[in-house]
């Protein structure tokens, strides 16, 4: 019985936060095509800075990829990952780390990256604001550690709101 309650505000939680999302989208302009590449240049000029070989996905306001780009040697298998760390970041607009904080075990959303085809509940995505403050997209990045996927997301999402 207590599982079941449980189901039932997990579904609800998940309902709520999409329909937040849904109406956020509608309210929002979408990254340009320009704003998406301003993004993820940035990003991948603060990685190479820092010596990290990393993947950068853009998504829109709708988390449909917009711009993507896999540097030199980078894990294969973080494609994916930053892929991911970007829609999460626009599906919750939230950043990811922030996410996984409260996916964690006893937590009010835990195991929600399940979802959606797959979340990514650790640090490395996060919301693009254009600069009224509005999201209109999200920027994911995977290969380095997590504290440096997200400096480096960081850098990218402050390339367009500045």
């Amino acid at each position: 019985m207590k599982i079941l309650k449980l189901i039932k505000l997990e579904l609800m939680v998940i309902c709520l936060l999409s329909m937040t999302s849904a109406l956020q989208a509608q309210n929002s302009s979408d990254i340009t095509h320009e704003e998406a590449f301003t993004a993820l240049l940035a990003a991948k000029k603060n990685a190479k800075k820092a010596n990290v070989l990393v993947n950068i996905a853009v998504v829109d306001a709708g988390a449909n990829l917009k711009a993507f780009i896999r540097m030199d040697d980078s894990f294969l298998g973080s494609i994916d990952v930053a892929i991911k760390k970007a829609k999460t970041a626009r599906y919750f607009n939230i950043d990811t780390g922030k996410l996984g904080e409260l996916t964690q075990p006893g937590g009010i959303i835990y195991n929600i990256e399940h979802s959606n085809g797959g979340l990514m509940t650790f640090p490395g995505g996060v919301p693009i604001k254009n600069k009224a403050g509005k999201i209109i997209g999200a920027i994911g990045v995977s290969g380095g550690t997590i504290d440096e996927d997200r400096a480096i997301a960081m850098v990218g999402a402050a390339a367009i709101s500045e």
